[in-house]
Parts: C-alpha cells; sequence; structure tokens
C-alpha cells in the first residue's frame, strides 16, 4: 500500500528519526505546515536568568523577526505574555496568545511600537521543560504573509497534538543548558536602571507597576495581580508617573524599554 501524499503522519515519522540529530527543527517545521500552515516559527529556551536563547527561526517575511536581536532578546522580552508563563511555570501544552495576555495587551504600547511591527497577528507556543529552571517555547506564528489568525480547528489540532511535540522536544532538548541560577528580579534592576540613568527613586511597588502597565495590564487587573484595589492601583500610577516626570504611557515605554535592554 502507497502512503498518502502530504501525510502529516509521514513528515511526524521524519521528526521522530531525528531525534537528537541534526534536521530535527527542520523536519518539525515541515510537520506543524502539514497540521496548521503557520506563516513562521521560533524555538526559545527561557530561563530563570539571563536573555533567552533561541534555538531556531523561520519566517518568509524578514520583517517578522527584524528587531528579535536588537529590542527582544535584549529585554523587550520581559514583557511578553509567553515569557510571563515561563515566570509562572505554566503546566506543558499548547497555549494561543490571545487567551494568556493581559486584557489590555492590544492598547499597550508593547504591542504598539514593537509587536505591531512584527506582522504578528495570532501565535501558539507550546510549552515545556526539557531540563530543571529552562522553559522550551515552540512558538508557531500567523503573519503579514498570510494575513490570517489560526482557526478554532487549527487551535484544537495544536492542542490535540501538544503532548506529542512535548515528548519530542523533551528528548530532543534533554541536554539544554540546565545551570541554575538565581531569578532575575526585575523590579528591584528596573529600580537600580532608573536611578542610574535618571536619578529617580522608585519603589519596589512603583517599579512593579510600571512593568504591568507596559505589559498590557489594566487597572483592574494589577489590582487582581497585586491584591489591592483598583483605586490603589491608580494611586500607585499616579505617583509613578509624577515621579518619573511623564504623563503617558508611551513616555513610560520610551523611558522604561532602554532600561530593560540595559539592566
Amino acid at each position: 500500500m502507497q502512503p498518502l501524499p502530504n501525510s502529516a503522519e509521514g513528515q511526524l515519522a521524519q521528526v521522530i528519526r531525528r531525534v537528537g540529530a541534526a534536521g530535527f527543527e527542520g523536519a518539525l517545521q515541515e510537520w506543524f505546515r502539514r497540521c496548521v500552515a503557520p506563516d513562521n516559527l521560533i524555538i526559545l529556551a527561557y530561563r530563570d536568568s539571563g536573555s533567552p536563547l533561541v534555538l531556531f527561526r523561520q519566517s518568509d517575511l524578514p520583517q517578522v523577526f527584524v528587531q528579535l536581536d536588537t529590542t527582544y532578546l535584549p529585554g523587550a522580552y520581559l514583557l511578553d505574555p509567553f515569557h510571563d508563563l515561563h515566570v509562572s511555570r505554566a503546566p506543558a501544552g499548547a497555549y494561543r496568545l490571545r487567551d494568556v495576555a493581559p486584557d489590555a495587551f492590544h492598547r499597550s504600547r508593547y504591542f504598539r511600537e514593537y509587536y505591531q511591527q512584527t506582522t504578528l497577528l495570532d501565535e501558539i507556543t507550546f510549552v515545556l521543560y526539557p531540563v530543571a529552571d529552562v522553559s522550551l517555547n515552540i512558538c508557531l506564528g500567523r503573519d503579514a504573509a498570510s494575513g490570517l489568525a489560526f482557526s478554532a480547528r487549527d487551535v484544537e489540532t495544536c492542542q490535540r497534538i501538544a503532548p506529542i511535540v512535548t515528548a519530542l522536544g523533551e528528548a530532543h532538548w534533554q541536554g539544554l543548558s540546565s545551570e541554575r541560577a538565581t531569578p532575575d528580579d526585575v523590579p528591584a534592576q528596573l529600580v537600580r536602571a532608573v536611578e542610574a540613568a535618571h536619578g529617580i527613586h522608585l519603589s519596589p511597588r512603583q517599579a512593579e507597576v510600571a512593568l504591568l502597565i507596559l505589559r498590557g495590564h489594566s487597572t483592574d487587573s494589577i489590582g487582581l495581580r497585586l491584591g489591592v484595589s483598583a483605586q490603589t492601583v491608580k494611586v500607585f500610577r499616579r505617583q509613578l508617573y509624577a515621579r518619573c516626570r511623564i504623563s503617558s504611557q508611551a513616555e513610560l515605554f520610551a523611558m522604561m524599554l532602554p532600561l530593560l535592554t540595559a539592566a
């Protein structure tokens, strides 16, 4: 019996054959193409300390990753909802960006001034943990190449194959460096960076609020994260803006992003 042409199962067999060997990422990408037809693929290793490691990237449009090395990896990744999955140690599985992003993500300066420039329209990431303290994100994207978001069927397919992707990834990347490091205290780093760059002293809570604003959390969402009322969050925001001598989120983003990059 002849195999069916373009069989996803046949391509999966090729992925399995390449576990632990050269060509694994390319075979994995081809399998994803036959399953849900992403426009791009990036594989990132998030760690408790330091910038993410890029293990693989591919896109037909150069614009998708044009700021990856200059903006995202040096510091903007700290504002990424998918990085928050690493911080919170989300269970292994498939996650769609729109389901895990903060409630005001699409109004955030990170989204408008960085994310939109990538032309990305939709993302689904597979989260797995090949070694202790390292989470791997195998992220499938849809961008301006197709102009289409993932369909409900695509999302269902990713959820169905997630255990397979997890098992394959854990087997292939089991030798990834697992050096333990003290987790970065990002608010504390931001406090030090703002003081050094602008002579402004922020409290740890003000730095925490600044980061949540930049990540795209609304006042209500920040209140839930911090366990305080929305009115208290508004007070924190006013104090933050007054101390930084700014009046908008755009100014906050312009001030803080270079400091995250340098932190």
